[in-house]
């Protein structure tokens, strides 16, 4: 049976979803998942747009050996160069190259003329091609380009040695019929079209993305790009977990396979929540908190009978795994590892001796641990022994009659200092104390508190939404309560605000122009 392409550009597309920036660290764990995921493609970044950048893509092409590492480039010669230079020691590796090819983008972004972009793109292939076989081409904008300047351009870069043909729905303008009509015509009009691979890269602005890429797969593309949670630029591209099981569970009609491992998009699903800091929405399909959720008492009759009734697929295929293990304040370190383990989480001995210190801590707030104060444990916690800043202790003092007052004690680079503030209320009191300590100043841009379990010793899950020198940063935190939940929050999005500022440096000669990408 013929194999479709999973090619992921969550660390690259998905990394310019506002609020989704990661870590060098962060990049590479989540690679590493990918690569256990069973992606065929790994998009790393853009090498020559930063220092780190760099850096990131070259350690991901070393570390990565089962996938294909790739770094997406303008159509340049210092883009190229900065690719191939990080790329260059890694096992298997390519070369993404673009440039828009609609007459408004010609026209308003590049201010060139259809001969000029044609004449950069085959000069871009054809100086990738000297370093590796393995070149795509990308014309940026395709589906609100000239069919005719498609079919032109894409038989030049074949010609060029472009063995990699995508086609972006840049904004996500196309309809699943016109996207399935672009393909067939270019699969009948490109030059040595039989010799190479059509592929797509579509955005979700209409909410088509995944839809469109079907459509794409029905007339001929066999490299599908997307990203884990659907995550990229405004309203994101094609999910790859829809994507996946769409094949899978009607295989029947689109007649394909693939290399992906369907019983690790969950645990990629939430390994890029805890990354970023955001949640998918309850009804998300596949991963979505509701996905495997039956509330109407129909449907929960029917599926105690028979999954199949209302179930199209089962949870466990997508690495979703149900207990009736319960935990709590004497239960061990192994218990809880294995648990965690079961709800589809890696983590080494030192995340969960972590882990296990503050489950300890958890227990005897509770009276009983659920499976998702555990996983808010593991989200909220993994990585947390490493930040510049760690709450250690809280005091606030509220009322009708007081003053809203906060006094907090925290490791800043290991040394503790301690402060007091007042606020509009014990939140607002919690959090100017922190700007205090740290001397961070910000905007709160977002306050969203839930429930993580009922009850009313339940854990309460605070996100914030921060904004610093046009930086937006996403922290969540946990805790029974609520205003200690507030700070750990506030502290976990200015941790991740210290490591995104520490990525930036001055730019390089060609970040003089807008980078843009598919």
């Amino acid at each position: 049976m013929e194999k479709i392409k999973f090619f992921d550009t969550t660390l690259r597309d998905g990394e310019q979803s506002p609020g989704c920036s990661m870590s060098a660290e962060e990049k590479l764990t989540l690679a590493k998942q990918l690569e256990r995921l069973g992606v065929n493609t790994i998009e790393a970044g853009f090498a020559a747009s930063s220092p780190g950048d760099f850096d990131s893509v070259r350690e991901i092409g070393q570390k990565i050996h089962n996938s294909t590492v790739i770094s997406l480039c303008r159509a340049s010669k210092n883009d190229i160069d900065s690719a191939i230079e990080a790329l260059s020691d890694a096992k298997n590796w390519g070369i993404h190259t673009f440039i828009s090819t609609s007459e408004l983008h010609m026209r308003h972004k590049l201010q060139m003329e259809p001969t000029e972009v044609k004449k950069m793109a085959i000069a871009a292939v054809e100086r990738a091609k000297k370093a590796t076989d393995n070149v795509e081409f990308s014309p940026e904008d395709a589906t609100r380009s000239d069919p005719n300047f498609l079919i032109e351009i894409l038989s030049e870069t074949v010609r060029a040695g472009a063995t990699i043909l995508n086609i972006p729905d840049t904004v996500g303008y196309t309809t699943p019929d016109e996207m399935f009509e672009l393909i067939k015509l270019l699969k009948n009009e490109v030059y040595n079209s039989d010799k190479i691979t059509f592929s797509v890269h579509c955005h979700n602005d209409l909410g088509l993305g995944v839809a469109n890429s079907l459509a794409a797969i029905r007339a001929g593309a066999r490299q599908i790009e997307c990203t884990i949670n659907g995550i990229g630029e405004r309203a994101g591209n094609a999910s790859l977990e829809e994507l996946v099981m769409a094949l899978k569970t009607r295989q029947e009609y689109f007649g394909f396979d693939f290399d992906i491992d369907t019983e690790q998009l969950f645990p990629s699903s939430k390994l890029l929540s805890q990354i970023t800091g955001v949640d998918v929405q309850p009804n998300k399909a596949i991963v979505g908190a509701n996905a495997f959720a039956h509330e109407a008492g129909i449907h929960q009759h029917g599926v105690l009978k028979n999954a199949l009734t209302y179930e199209i697929m089962t949870p466990q295929s997508v690495g979703i795994k149900s207990s009736s293990l319960v935990l709590g304040k004497h239960s061990g370190r192994s218990a809880l590892g294995e648990r965690i383990k079961e709800m589809g989480f890696n983590l080494n001995d030192i995340d969960l001796n972590h882990i296990f210190v503050e489950f300890k801590k958890l227990a005897d707030l509770k009276k009983q641990i659920f499976d998702e104060d555990i996983e808010a444990l593991v989200t909220h916690g993994i990585g947390k022994q490493k930040d510049k800043f760690v709450l250690e202790d809280l005091i606030v003092t509220s009322g009708t009659s007081a003053i809203p007052t906060a006094t907090i004690v925290m490791k800043i680079d290991g040394k503790s200092s301690k402060k007091a503030s007042f606020g509009d209320g014990p939140v607002d009191a919690a959090l100017n104390t922190i700007k205090k300590l740290t001397g961070i100043e910000c905007k709160l841009t977002s306050y969203v508190v839930k429930a993580i379990t009922g009850g009313t010793d339940a854990q309460g899950e605070v996100s914030v939404g921060v904004e610093k020198n046009g930086m937006r940063i996403t922290g969540r935190g946990a805790h029974t309560d609520i205003v200690v939940a507030s700070a750990l929050a506030f502290m976990n999005a200015l941790n991740r605000l210290e490591v995104r500022e520490k990525k930036i440096s001055p730019a390089s000669p060609i970040k003089k122009k807008i980078l843009g990408g598919i």
